[in-house]
């Protein structure tokens, strides 16, 4: 099976920042697009960055300016260095991708558990 494995959430006052991390693991062939996803409680989960395997990116609006995403192909895995955390940006944050085992011909959507987030004003 194949995995993401969120971790670096936190509690941080606000202005302050964090770094999450999403490593993939598992038979894997190639992985395509990664995104990080938020939930606030009483809200839909919702697309805060993208990139491509190419590392093309982009952001929500919310977080544009402050929130950066980065990807290492060769280690699997993809960050999230958020930067001027904002009371707002509390929820969990979960990490997606597009993911190909080996021996497969098709691509898994697959979601990591998540990882708490929550700044304090």
């Amino acid at each position: 099976q194949v995995q993401l494995v969120e971790s670096g959430g936190g509690l941080v006052q606000a202005g302050g920042s964090l770094r999450l991390s999403c490593a993939a693991s598992g038979s894997i062939s190639s992985i395509n697009d990664m995104g990080w996803y938020r939930q606030a409680p009483g809200n839909q989960r919702e697309l805060v960055a993208f990139i491509t395997r190419g590392s093309s990116t982009n952001y929500a609006d919310s977080v544009k300016g402050r929130f950066t995403i980065s990807r290492d192909n060769a280690k699997n895995t993809a960050s999230l260095q958020m930067n001027s955390l904002k009371p707002e940006d509390t929820a969990v944050y979960y990490c997606n991708a597009n993911i190909k085992r080996r021996g497969e011909w098709r691509y898994l959507e697959v979601w990591g558990q998540g990882t708490l987030v929550t700044v304090s004003s």
